[in-house]
C-alpha cells in the first residue's frame, strides 16, 4: 500500500514537472503584459512609412505632448521571464487593422532583456489610421491579458499603400474642405483639420516604406 502511494506521488510529481518544463521559455499570452506610459489616456501617434514620424514620447493627448512608450513584460506559463526573445517576433497592430505597418515597421525596439522586458518608444514605419485599441502581438497572436491600449494612429499615408503621394493629397483635400474634421487627417490631434495638418502632410510627401 505504501509503495503504491509512493508510486502515485512520484507519477504526479513527474507529470507536473513535465508540464512545467513544456511551458518554460514559451511566451504565455495571458501572463505577459503590456502597458503604455500614458495609461488609460487616449493618445494619438503620427506615423510615416519611412519611420520618421512621431516617437511614442511625442504622442498627443489633445492638449499637448505626452509619453506613450509601451513596455512589454514577456512571461512564460510559469510566470518566469522569457529572455532574449527576438524583437522581430514582437510587433504592434491596431485592433481593427486600420494602422498598416510596413515590413518590420512596428517591431519592438530590442530583444527582451533578462527580465523579459522590451519597449516601443521610437517612431513606427506605418500608414493608414485607426481609432481602435493598440495591441502587442507575439508570434502572430495578440496578448490576451488585456484588450489593448488606447493609442490611436494616423499617417500622411492616408491610403495605407506604403507611400505618401498625390493619392493621399486627394484624400486629405477632401477632408480639409469637408468641414467634418475626420481623425485620419487631424495629424496635430486638436480636433480640426487645418493648415498645421497641411504642413505635416507636405513634410511627409515622398516617404515610402524602407
Amino acid at each position: 500500500m505504501v509503495l503504491r502511494k509512493l508510486v502515485g506521488l512520484f507519477a504526479c510529481a513527474l507529470i507536473v514537472g513535465i508540464a512545467s518544463f513544456a511551458t518554460a521559455g514559451i511566451p504565455d499570452l495571458f501572463e505577459s503584459t503590456a502597458d503604455a506610459a500614458s495609461g488609460n489616456t487616449v493618445v494619438s501617434v503620427f506615423n510615416l512609412p519611412n519611420g520618421q514620424g512621431a516617437a511614442f514620447t511625442e504622442a498627443l493627448d489633445g492638449t499637448g505632448m505626452v509619453d506613450a512608450t509601451i513596455n512589454l513584460i514577456l512571461l512564460d506559463g510559469n510566470t518566469d521571464p522569457v529572455a532574449n526573445f527576438s524583437r522581430e517576433d514582437l510587433w504592434l497592430e491596431s485592433a481593427d487593422g486600420g494602422m498598416i505597418p510596413c515590413m518590420q515597421g512596428t517591431i519592438a525596439r530590442f530583444n527582451t532583456n533578462v527580465d523579459g522586458e522590451t519597449e516601443w518608444s521610437l517612431p513606427l514605419g506605418a500608414g493608414g489610421y485607426s481609432e481602435d485599441l493598440c495591441q502587442v502581438v507575439v508570434n502572430g497572436d495578440a496578448l490576451t491579458s488585456s484588450a489593448g491600449m488606447p493609442i490611436h494612429f494616423n499617417s500622411a499615408d492616408l491610403t495605407g499603400d506604403g507611400a505618401v503621394s498625390l493619392a493621399d493629397v486627394a484624400v486629405f483635400s477632401g477632408d480639409f474642405y469637408s468641414g467634418d474634421h475626420p481623425y485620419r487627417s487631424d495629424f496635430t490631434y486638436d480636433g480640426v483639420v487645418t493648415l498645421a495638418d497641411v504642413g505635416k502632410l507636405a513634410g511627409g510627401l515622398g516617404a515610402t516604406c524602407n
